[in-house]
């Protein structure tokens, strides 16, 4: 079963997201006191935490939660394999995939590290369908 083992929120665009136990999601908005959430198609990041190991494997030590801007981290489902449109249940929310990984303009200090970096490529970012309350240990289930 697959679930979320991290929320992580930052109140500031620009600063590390910090790990929280539980998290409010909103229609047309995301997680409420994230600076990333709005009224857009990325209302909420979602990485694995397969794909975190990943780049832990290259020498990263110090990769917590949150690192890589997440949200949401997730773990026993590949969701950079997920296509676009895709329904997920995140706890008692609904979920749907609106884009598979980003360009990254400015490179982060993970890739300055290793010259590579995963979020471009295995994050994906979703708007809430239906809105509630999720909290880690939650499952993540695809829908449809």
């Amino acid at each position: 079963m697959a679930n979320i083992t991290s929320i992580n929120i930052s109140p500031k665009k620009g600063t590390f997201k910090q790990p929280i136990e539980r998290a409010e999601l909103r229609i047309d908005h995301g997680i409420v006191g994230d600076a990333h959430a709005g009224n857009w198609h990325r209302q909420i990041s979602l990485l694995a935490q397969e794909s975190i190991d990943k780049m832990t494997a290259l020498g990263l030590s110090d990769l917590t939660p949150g690192k890589f801007a997440e949200n949401i981290t997730t773990q026993g489902i590949s969701l950079y394999t997920l296509p676009v449109g895709t329904i997920l249940r995140l706890g008692s929310c609904r979920v749907e995939v609106t884009q598979i990984g980003k360009e990254c303009h400015q490179h982060c200090e993970i890739y300055k590290k290793v010259g590579q970096c995963i979020m471009p490529h295995e994050g994906i970012f979703v708007r809430v369908l239906t809105p509630g309350k999720i909290a880690v240990g939650d499952e993540v289930a695809v829908e449809a």
